[in-house]
């Protein structure tokens, strides 16, 4: 079943923007980057339509 393009968008967003927590945990907060991992790669997977 294909998604819809506003969902497709949405995961793409949701994707940036819970990379760009991962990468600011990252920098100033190393020992709990690992807190954003699973939603940065679960909206990536989402929005590659993978899953």
């Amino acid at each position: 079943m294909a998604k819809s393009t506003s969902s497709k968008k949405n995961n793409w967003l949701f994707f940036g923007i819970s990379a760009a927590v991962t990468l600011f945990l990252l920098f100033f907060a190393n020992q709990w980057f690992w807190v954003g991992l699973p939603f940065t790669l679960t909206y990536l997977v989402l929005a590659m339509d993978k899953m």
